[in-house]
């Protein structure tokens, strides 16, 4: 895809402030063609609950005209925020809903042709990152040339999704001219509504594990020995499994059982915290993680197996593997991906058994080298060209 617009709008924001595929699609798109990425709206909800809060006060300044609501912050990408103000309609009843939803969708098409007509964008492309309520009838309102659906996580497994997300999106991918999914467990789903769905696979941005650098060990990690057994994420109790650490850091005191990342309250009333082997290093900066999992033995993925995990592509295992190290996770249909070069484990015996197996793989040189060269083939570039090819094939564009 050469020389188009296109109009990129989702569930996250350009100033979000952490990892996001929307953003890094966009700016790939960006390398030969114009993006006008689009911020989530602010709704009723927000404005009257979160004025606070540094996104939402740039919204209400957006809509206010105290700011412009249009800002180039790249080249070829221009950020939109937009000047309206969305009823919070997720609580209504179904033809409510549907009636309110959809004025929404309305007034937000609105403001981005408004955006468009600024811009000059002609036959513009539109690509909407699992964003099925507020982008409903987007392509009824601001028939694009063609329209790409992109799905990267199983939202409806979310209670917030469960009243009306179901029908919401089985309708907005049945209207896509072509969807593409992050993992084939979310293609093969998509594909039950619309057989041009295609698995495009999930890129990640390697700057900050760079497998060519060498990283100093971080204070807080010098006086915990080896075996050091780590994971570097958020630890939340509806993704890790909780129990399944427990029954592992009881069992293997000889074992170090190192967490990096914000804890939510599960985590901090779970009986870790009252292990003497297992060490809690809190929340990093981006920039710092790649080197404490430079200093892991082994790194782990210990996921709950539920509608959200399932068929998730956790990109913290392309990082553990960019730096070389060997990984344990726990075994669900779409992590076979990884399957050549992981660890995957059933329970807390074959947990225990596949870390063995790991520290004696920790010097494995050749190992090492094969797992950085498939971590980093998961490109933003390469994931972005098999869009590109998605649309040659499924609709004739590119």
């Amino acid at each position: 895809m050469k020389n188009r617009d296109i109009i990129v709008t989702g569930l996250q924001s350009w100033d979000i402030g952490i990892g996001s595929n929307c953003i890094n699609i966009a700016k790939e798109f960006a390398r030969e063609n114009r993006v006008l990425y689009v911020n989530r709206a602010l709704d009723r909800i927000s404005f009257l609950k979160k004025k606070n809060d540094p996104k939402t006060a740039r919204r209400i300044k957006s809509l206010k005209g105290e700011i412009n609501d249009l800002t180039e912050v790249l080249p070829n990408v221009w950020v939109l925020d937009p000047k309206v103000l969305l009823e919070s309609v997720n609580w209504m009843p179904g033809f409510l809903f549907e009636t309110f939803n959809k004025q929404n969708n309305k007034k937000l098409a609105g403001a981005i042709a408004n955006a468009c007509d600024r811009l000059k964008f002609s036959k513009p492309v539109l690509f909407v990152d699992n964003d099925f309520f507020r982008a409903q009838y987007f392509s009824e309102f601001l028939q694009p040339d063609y329209f790409i659906y992109y799905i990267r996580d199983y939202l409806l497994s979310q209670p917030y999704f469960k009243k009306h997300g179901p029908e919401m999106e089985k309708r907005i991918i049945q209207k896509a001219d072509l969807v593409v999914a992050n993992s084939s467990y979310l293609s093969a789903y998509a594909r039950k509504f619309n057989n041009n769905s295609v698995d495009v696979g999930q890129g990640c941005d390697f700057t900050y594990f760079n497998p060519d650098r060498s990283y100093a060990i971080p204070d807080d990690l010098k006086e915990i020995r080896g075996p050091r057994i780590g994971y570097v994420g958020a630890l939340v109790g509806y993704r890790i499994d909780i129990a399944l650490l427990e029954l592992l850091a009881e069992r293997r005191k000889d074992w170090n059982w190192i967490f990096v990342g914000p804890e939510d309250t599960e985590f901090e009333k779970s009986r870790l915290h009252q292990l003497d082997n297992v060490f809690f290093l809190g929340k990093k900066k981006e920039t710092e993680l790649a080197a404490y999992v430079s200093y892991f033995d082994v790194c782990i993925n210990p996921q709950l197996v539920n509608e959200i995990t399932k068929g998730n592509y956790p990109r913290k295992v392309d990082e553990y593997l960019a730096l070389g190290k060997p990984v344990v996770a726990t075994y669900t249909e779409f992590m076979i991906t990884f399957s050549e070069f992981v660890h995957l484990c059933e329970g807390a015996d074959q947990y225990e058994s596949s870390i063995n197996k790991a520290l004696l793989e920790s010097d494995d040189r050749e190992l090492i080298k094969r797992r950085q060269e498939y971590a980093l083939s998961h490109t933003w570039e390469n994931s972005v060209k098999r869009i590109y090819s998605a649309c040659k094939s499924c609709i004739g564009n590119g």
